[in-house]
């Protein structure tokens, strides 16, 4: 399915995209600043195998899942805040030297990004990315022009999978839930979209924890965004 049959014959006014795992293949840099800080507290690093299904769920959850050594973590105790709060302010140390050095842009995404700008439609990035880190990752891999929003996920309250963040957008870029579509690589994505009540595309090679994303909804899944062309 095309983005043009998602719409009516119409191509969407606004489009949203996720960007770790749906716009860029950033796992490498965030592991190497998860390995860095795990060894900054004493511990033995994780490797990037284990690092890539961690990510999608902001920062905190990235550490938290470091520090526990697993996908699947328990609420930390009151003692452990203090832990997970310096291990964090660690961790952003690295990362701003990492952001954007191993990141490369998945295939197809610059040629979706071109058609879409020669069709009018305004794009932004709704991501759960701290804010400080989207803007700096989007200009080392060549994408900060296409778009005219980005929204980390500490720009507001509330992040995906609640609605917030991806309504801001829509209403910031004038978009409508009739003209506006959410790209995105994981449930997070997807259940944003589906509670804000707008279309959803899922692509199937970002991360996503490593659970399939085909049975969770989204109006169409893909495998590279050139599908929707």
């Amino acid at each position: 399915m095309s983005l043009k049959g998602l719409f009516n014959p119409r191509w969407p006014g606004v489009a949203l995209f996720d960007l770790d795992g749906t716009l860029v293949d950033s796992a490498p840099d965030l592991a190497e600043a998860v390995d860095l800080t795990l060894r900054e507290l004493g511990r033995a690093p994780a490797g990037l195998e284990k690092v890539r299904p961690w990510v999608g769920n902001g920062a905190k959850v990235l550490i938290r899942r470091a520090l526990a050594g697993k996908r699947d973590w328990q609420p930390p105790r009151p003692e452990d805040d203090e832990l997970i709060d310096s291990a964090l302010e660690i961790f952003f140390k690295h990362y701003r030297h990492t952001n954007g050095k191993y990141a490369r842009v998945y295939p197809g995404i610059k040629e979706c990004l071109d058609h879409l700008r020669s069709c009018g439609c305004r794009m932004g990035v709704v991501t759960n990315k701290p804010q400080q880190f989207v803007a700096p990752l989007l200009e080392q891999t060549g994408l900060a022009d296409y778009f005219e929003l980005t929204l980390g996920g500490d720009a507001l309250p509330e992040k995906k999978p609640e609605p917030a963040p991806v309504l801001h957008a829509m209403k910031e870029l004038h978009g409508t839930v009739g003209t506006t579509v959410m790209i995105g690589d994981s449930d997070n994505d997807v259940n944003a979209a589906l509670a804000a009540g707008i279309p959803c595309v899922a692509v199937r090679y970002g991360y996503n924890s490593g659970a399939a994303i085909d049975s969770l909804g989204a109006d169409a899944v893909v495998d590279s965004l050139v599908e929707l062309l």
